[in-house]
């Protein structure tokens, strides 16, 4: 208890240095936490893709269709338990920053494929019914204030023209992982669209969702989907959705890269600054530490009262950046609205904050320790003068 005493009042012995020092550890923790869960926001799709689902696309690129006429060939193939299909809309909500994912679906199959998504059955009901009725996200309704019954203008950009749909169910997620910032709609709605518009750009969907009874055999199912349509007009590649998210994060990766060195170079900096604030201490104490010396204290006891001060100022700035973290983390993901679908502070980032917090405490202490541990006595008292 004594010990713990001396190491509390060095500590506050220098009130000002040591306010600053935590803030300025609690400001670096902040950022390292709000970085990595950027990072974490950017990978979510793909952690929360299930291993039972696969993704059928066309093989030159995501861009270019698949024929409908594909969707019952899959479908009879062994292991194959569930289809269904999804084209990306791209609409415009008043202004283009007003982005939030859309998709016109396989209205009857779909959501049977995502036991993720839950939606009322009265809604659901309610939006099988409805031609022009969509199924919304709570975190776009929240985000919008979208509610039953409103009417939501799109301006089309790969299908064009001005489009109208009501909101006819809204669901929530069944983790806190997953999206719920999406938008879908009937793709019979669209392909009826487009036959009186354009006729030669209908009956084409973006891409096929299948669900398989096995995970296991994944590589040999999509080896079979991709070898049945191998030399048609329209090739296809099937994949995990776990791959298929981690494909959009490829396109990004230098920019998660960089993230990544940012938040540890945060940590390098405020290392380098608490260091030197240990350094002062430390020189500032030569006499003291030559006493405790010269009383009998060990150098294990000196090294100790420098590492336990140095903890103890981590783990302050510490404790603060990550209370912090939560708030400032929500007002960051009210602010970003729908651009990231799914943005919590995870275990994991907390973990990560209290460690760096802990090597950052020990490894500013270890010269001043070694110093002190070392300091002559003869030497240590003649500085007294």
């Amino acid at each position: 208890m004594h010990f713990l005493k001396l190491i509390l009042r060095n500590t506050l012995r220098h009130k000002l240095r040591t306010g600053l020092t935590v803030l300025g550890l609690m400001v670096a923790i902040l950022a390292f936490g709000l970085l990595r869960t950027v990072v974490d926001a950017w990978y979510a799709g793909a952690e929360g893709a299930s291993s039972a689902r696969l993704v059928t696309r066309n093989a030159i690129s995501l861009v270019f269709p698949l024929p409908i006429n594909y969707q019952e060939r899959i479908r009879r193939i062994q292991g194959v338990t569930a289809i269904s299909h999804a084209s990306w809309f791209g609409g415009v909500y008043v202004t283009p920053k007003n982005f939030f994912p859309q998709f016109a679906v396989d209205a009857k199959t779909y959501f049977n494929l995502y036991p993720e998504y839950l939606i009322p059955p009265a809604e659901l009901k309610a939006f099988l019914t409805d031609r022009k009725g969509c199924v919304i996200g709570r975190k776009l309704a929240s985000t919008y204030g979208f509610k039953i019954g409103d009417t939501i203008p799109l301006r089309g950009t790969i299908y064009p023209g001005s489009w109208s749909f009501t909101v006819r169910a809204i669901y929530d997620g069944a983790e806190a992982g997953t999206d719920t910032s999406q938008f879908f709609f009937h793709w019979d709605y669209l392909n009826e669209t487009m036959k009186k518009a354009v006729a030669r750009r209908t009956d084409w969907i973006g891409v096929y969702v299948i669900e398989i009874s096995d995970p296991d055999r994944a590589a040999e199912i999509s080896t079979e989907v991709d070898a049945m349509f191998r030399n048609s007009l329209a090739e296809t590649l099937t994949e995990t959705e776990k791959a298929f998210q981690l494909g959009f994060v490829s396109m990004t990766e230098a920019i998660v890269v960089a993230i990544r060195i940012v938040s540890f170079l945060v940590i390098f900096i405020i290392l380098a600054v608490m260091a030197n604030t240990m350094a002062m201490t430390a020189r500032e104490r030569i006499a003291e530490y030559a006493t405790l010396k010269a009383l009998g204290f060990g150098p294990r006891f000196l090294a100790g009262l420098i590492y336990g001060e140095s903890l103890a100022i981590a783990l302050a700035g510490a404790m603060t950046g990550i209370l912090l973290t939560f708030p400032v983390a929500d007002r960051f993901s009210e602010q970003v609205g729908t651009l990231f679908p799914v943005f919590g502070v995870s275990l994991e980032t907390v973990y990560m904050q209290a460690a760096a917090a802990i090597a950052v405490g020990l490894a500013a202490a270890i010269l001043p320790a070694y110093r002190a541990a070392r300091v002559s006595i003869v030497e240590g008292l003649r500085s007294i003068g």
